[in-house]
């Protein structure tokens, strides 16, 4: 049993809210219709049901907030809008990504992709999905977790009526094996035809709150229309029979208080050519809200109104098939707890699941490669310089800059292309995906060093002789800080994108380090307080240098790049962006 009670938004702009006092259930083994016209208040009902948007009032999943669920996603699964999924990832990789954050087997893709009827479209890509296509696979993305409640945001709205009535059929067959759906709407008909229940609003206050018989004998009224090239004649005949015409427009009737078997054997009789005739429901549309003592909102339910012949719920439109073939709802399984390699497993699938990564990473090697040829050319490149091909005209070397782009792209598609952003799963918890995409880019950025620093070296080998350039093991130190370096950009971008929200800005803060923060650090090592630091680090140079073997001196030597301008810059551009991250997961969880 889900309970709503008492839902109202944050006031609009000198405006009322969008959903004012609104309380209703969602009844296990039914399907719940929110009826409402646009802008009525229905998604941002479901965002504040969701606890996506901030407002007042509660809702009750049998009994305890969405936020207290142990397992939300085993309590609910969600379709607002389109799938948000990277148009270059392929729909298995897709739901296979999802899985890792939802904790449940990789092989429950493949389930749900028959159960949607995507099998033989699954290694497609989102990008050549039609809307039908998109709209069953977020479908499969909601079901993934086998939850125990549905929320979907209008899934058969723009759909052809052969792809609505397949919705419809399988939100009939989900809630038959016992599952609650909850589906807005802005068919009145359609709505009658699909839920049991209906809860209407308007102006996001309650209008009524009905059974699919009782809302269909108040809001519906069945009449016939008739299309003939002699209608006018046709109208003075039924009106003389004590028929009620509503409309008469060229060529067009709408009837009311007779059948079409009365109307076709009158045309019959009189000689009347026919071009269509057929039963159809009118819509009366939403009565006014009843106003309470204080003028807040609704009463209660409005009476019913004069009693109309009541509309068959079936009767399907022209063109969808009255009796849609039912899909079958998955098998009820158990969820896999939380693990702390879910978020690790999720930003695996997602870094590999595309194109993107692979191609940054080429184009990095290469241009390193370039950057190498070209100074094997000029023959005055420090070492660190040769093997990592950084031409001086460039503010980081092709690799570093690859993998702050690889770091960027990690949190700045999850904003773009926000695939966890409607579900409520372990993995948006920020701090394990933080740690998690920290990890797999500081890995990938030191495989693109390593991968970098071997190309370059056997480049410039080849080229100038193998006495001319130092092997990266021959230079521990500056190999180490080679890799530092790659790895401070990937975290860097990483860190401002998750801060902005956006793939530029992550860019932007990795070439700020060495374009303005560097500089500034300069500045300040050159002042009197930036001497003192610079007689401390010496102390702890020679500290570090008196260990024994050779670990006192790579230690050293690293610790010695670290305090160079580059290297401080890094430092404490690192240090803000993660204090400043982390200050935003705290504030999100305060919230």
């Amino acid at each position: 049993m889900i309970q709503a009670i008492g839902l109202t938004s944050m006031p609009r702009r000198n405006g009322p809210p969008a959903v004012d006092d609104l309380t209703f259930e969602v009844r296990p083994g039914q399907v719940t219709g929110l009826l409402g016209a646009p802008g009525a208040g229905k998604s941002t009902t479901l965002r504040l049901m969701l606890e996506l948007e901030a407002g007042r009032g509660v809702t009750l999943f049998n009994g305890t907030p969405l936020h207290g669920v142990r397992h939300p996603s085993r309590e609910v699964g969600i379709l607002l809008g389109d799938v948000p999924g990277h148009p270059g990832r392929t729909a298995r990789n897709h739901l296979r990504m999802l899985t890792a954050a939802l904790g449940v087997p990789a092989e429950r893709a493949d389930e749900v992709l028959d159960v949607v009827g995507l099998t033989g479209l699954a290694d497609q890509r989102l990008s050549t999905y039609s809307l039908g296509m998109d709209r069953r696979l977020g479908l499969g993305a909601a079901l993934l977790a086998e939850p125990r409640t549905l929320f979907l945001d209008e899934p058969s709205f723009g759909l052809t009526p052969r792809e609505a009535a397949w919705v419809h059929a399988l939100l009939r067959a989900y809630a038959a094996d016992g599952g609650a759906v909850l589906v807005t709407g802005r068919d009145a008909k359609a709505m009658a035809r699909t839920s049991d229940r209906v809860v209407t609003i308007d102006g996001g206050r309650l209008v009524a709150d009905q059974s699919a018989e009782e809302f269909t004998r108040t809001r519906l009224r069945p009449h016939v229309a008739v299309h003939s090239p002699h209608a006018q004649r046709l109208a003075g005949v039924l009106t003389d029979g004590g028929a009620e015409i509503a409309a008469a427009t060229g060529s067009r009737l709408v009837i009311y208080g007779t059948t079409s078997a009365h109307i076709g054997e009158i045309a019959y009789r009189n000689g009347i050519l026919l071009h269509r005739l057929a039963d159809e429901v009118a819509d009366l549309g939403p009565v006014a809200p009843l106003s309470r003592a204080d003028g807040r909102g609704p009463a209660a339910s409005p009476p019913d109104r004069a009693a109309a012949p009541p509309a068959d719920p079936a009767a399907a439109p022209p063109g969808e098939p009255a009796e849609p073939v039912r899909i079958p709802a998955p098998s009820r399984g158990a969820v896999a707890p939380a693990t702390p390699a879910q978020p690790l497993r999720y930003e695996l699938r997602r870094l590999g699941g595309i194109r993107t990564p692979w191609w940054i990473a080429a184009l990095s090697l290469l241009a390193s490669v370039a950057g190498a040829l070209v100074l094997s050319r000029t023959g005055e490149a420090s070492a660190l310089s040769m093997m990592s091909g950084w031409v001086r005209q460039l503010p980081l070397p092709p690799a570093a800059m690859g993998a702050g782009l690889l770091g960027a792209l990690a949190y700045g598609q999850e904003f773009r292309y926000p695939a966890l952003a409607p579900a409520q799963v372990p993995v948006p918890r920020r701090l394990r995906l933080l740690v998690a995409k920290m990890l797999v880019s500081g890995a990938a950025a030191l495989l693109i060093a390593v991968v970098a620093a071997v190309l370059d070296t056997v480049v410039l080998r080849t080229i100038l002789g193998p006495g001319e350039v130092p092997l990266p093991t021959d230079r521990p130190t500056q190999a180490a800080g080679w890799a530092a370096l790659a790895v401070g950009c990937a975290w860097a971008g990483l860190l401002a994108a998750g801060l902005f929200r956006t793939t530029a800005l992550g860019v932007t803060a990795v070439l700020a380090v060495p374009l303005v923060v560097a500089p500034a650090v300069g500045l300040a090592v050159r002042s009197r307080a930036g001497s003192h630091l610079i007689e401390a680090a010496g102390a702890l140079l020679s500290v570090l240098g008196g260990w024994p073997g050779g670990v006192g001196s790579t230690a050293a030597g690293v610790t010695g790049r670290a305090v160079q301008p580059v290297g401080c810059a890094f430092v404490l551009s690192l240090t803000v962006l993660l204090c400043a991250h982390l200050a935003t997961v705290l504030r999100g969880r305060g919230r």
